[in-house]
């Protein structure tokens, strides 16, 4: 079985490794305001079992949830139990979701309730990676309470690293420069941050990329445009994982057996490159 154990690798400086993809979690918890091409049902609790010891199997360890995935969290604590230590779990503070629309808060005493329970429901005492679920405002966001309070989390220990989900090269930025990793936008369609990610290089932050197919919408044109997607979101070598959000199992193969070829292909190339003449 194709696997990518061997691709796992430093998330800048975090202390943590991670796999080449990671994935998304939205879809076992919330069906509501969603930007997928189409809709789609929640999967059980039987299929979610499933697609999590496939992804296991996969060689991908990073799991990408958050308070505002509708029951995602509730959902994935007690699939988890006995598995720990084998996953990388990131999730965020700042968005909330209810009765189908979005809300938010950067308050400190927000952040530490919603790191908590996050905590609850995932039935752990710690989290390997906290996102700032930005609102589009970026560097008014970075102003508020969020992010020292973070900091401080992470020195009780209650997260290992803490970063910033937001929209705006300016943000990505300033949020590397007080934090640890960004998610950024990084796809055939939008490249705008790509200043992102050549900071995160040159300071070795983390960077995880979000929509790496364009939610889904990527895969409506182009002759191969999943490996065109993938091929792209991996030449750049700042990033950690792309996040891929599927809860369909062949989908999860495929994604996976692409991305192996293209970084096999590139450790082949590399080490062509190296050798003696």
């Amino acid at each position: 079985m194709t696997s990518l154990q061997q691709y796992h690798r430093p998330l800048g400086s975090t202390g943590l490794t991670v796999s080449p993809l990671g994935l998304g979690t939205v879809k076992i918890g919330r069906n509501q305001g969603v930007k997928y091409p189409s809709g789609f049902e929640l999967p059980t609790d039987q299929q979610v079992r499933g697609l999590l010891a496939q992804a296991r199997d996969l060689g991908i360890n990073l799991l990408d949830t958050a308070p505002a995935y509708g029951l995602s969290e509730q959902r994935l604590g007690p699939l988890l139990q006995g598995q720990r230590q084998e996953w990388v779990l990131c999730s965020k503070v700042g968005e909330e979701f209810d009765n189908g629309e979005s809300w938010f808060d950067f308050s400190a005493r927000h952040t530490r309730h919603s790191v908590q329970r996050s905590l609850q429901r995932l039935q752990t005492d710690y989290l390997d990676l906290v996102l700032v679920h930005s609102n589009g405002d970026d560097l008014t966001v970075l102003a508020d309470e969020v992010y020292p309070t973070l900091q401080q989390l992470k020195q009780e220990g209650l997260i290992r690293a803490f970063g910033f989900s937001g929209k705006t090269v300016a943000g990505g930025l300033q949020a590397l420069e007080d934090g640890d990793c960004a998610m950024v936008t990084w796809n055939l369609r939008e490249q705008t941050e790509r200043p992102v990610l050549d900071f995160a290089l040159s300071h070795n932050k983390g960077i995880l990329v979000k929509k790496a197919l364009a939610s889904g919408h990527i895969c409506l044109e182009g002759e191969d445009p999943v490996r065109s997607g993938f091929e792209l979101v991996f030449s750049h070598p700042a990033v950690g994982s792309a996040i891929i959000g599927t809860i369909t199992p062949a989908h999860l193969t495929q994604n996976v057996v692409t991305v192996a070829n293209i970084l096999q292909q590139a450790d082949t190339h590399s080490g062509s490159q190296a050798r003696p003449r």
